[in-house]
């Protein structure tokens, strides 16, 4: 069929050629220009007053510039730093390194329920962006409590998240109170299950049952963390975790530095178990790149 045919002039395919091309150049480039999110890692050294009551306290430094060294060696082009639970509240290295690390990570904290405003205020200027609830063996917090009540109004108000490290069976109930108040809900290292039931836990179940909700991510990070046959349950997970939160809301993370398992895990090899895991390469690119709203880059 001649361009006369076709109702066009030559100059008028060209154009629509030319038109097409720039279209797909500028979606290679954007797809290309995907963030690849690291959401779970922690910085910190010898130096440093650590919490009292902790359950562990690390014997080596694992400081900002080797962290910032991984991401460049894996690919990654942010990361959010968590605070360890064996620093307790004093966020102040955290704070720190956020601020070294010009833009490029992200925070989340641990803070005294009874915090000011004026300090998250402060926290929030530095780029944290959520407060981490690590309460693996401790009594769950009275969600009903004055001061309670008044922080998540804030961190609410702040646009925050509230990431949660709990068994399965207690995320069940306690993640709907967090709903209640409007936050949105980070669940970490796949939940934790029980790893005798692994994803048949009842506990899992329910976890299943609030991607409904559309405001709780799930972290795909640290399959070590759920007992000896992990890869194996991670494995078995995803594929459930994925269609009950698509793979906008689940959010990969090293772990680094794999605190209490580091004589087993490396950063490469839990990016390269990424691979593997989610073998589809727009699949993951979702994955690395969803973070970037909830937390906020």
């Amino acid at each position: 069929m001649t361009f006369a045919q076709r109702g066009l002039t030559r100059r008028q395919f060209a154009a629509g050629l030319a038109s097409l091309v720039t279209a797909a150049a500028t979606t290679a480039r954007s797809e290309a220009a995907l963030p690849t999110i690291d959401t779970h890692a922690h910085v910190f050294h010898r130096g440093l007053k650590l919490a009292p009551g902790r359950r562990y306290a690390p014997d080596y430094d694992a400081p900002l510039a080797l962290y910032l060294e991984q991401l460049d060696r894996n690919g990654m082009t942010n990361g959010v730093l968590v605070q360890p639970s064996f620093l307790g509240t004093d966020n102040s290295y955290l704070v720190e390194s956020l601020k070294q690390a010009s833009g490029r990570l992200r925070g989340i904290a641990v803070i005294d329920p009874a915090v000011s405003a004026d300090e998250l205020r402060a926290l929030d200027r530095a780029g944290v962006v959520g407060i981490r609830l690590n309460i693996v063996g401790q009594p769950l917090p009275d969600l009903a409590s004055a001061e309670w009540k008044a922080l998540l109004a804030s961190v609410n108000s702040m646009g925050w998240q509230v990431e949660i490290q709990r068994n399965a069976s207690d995320l069940a109930v306690l993640a709907p109170q967090l709903l209640d108040h409007g936050v949105a809900v980070v669940l970490d290292h796949y939940a934790l299950p029980d790893p005798k039931l692994g994803v048949a836990d009842p506990g899992f179940q329910s976890v299943l049952k609030l991607g409904a909700t559309q405001n709780v991510w799930v972290k795909i990070s640290a399959p070590y963390r759920n007992g000896a046959a992990g890869e194996d349950f991670t494995k078995a997970a995803y594929p459930l975790l994925r269609k009950a939160y698509g793979d906008d809301r689940l959010l990969w993370g090293s772990d680094w530095p794999h605190t209490q398992f580091e004589a087993s895990q490396t950063y490469a090899k839990n990016r390269q178990f990424l691979d593997a895991l989610i073998t589809d390469d727009s699949e993951r690119a979702q994955v690395l790149a969803s973070p970037k709203q909830l937390f906020r880059f």
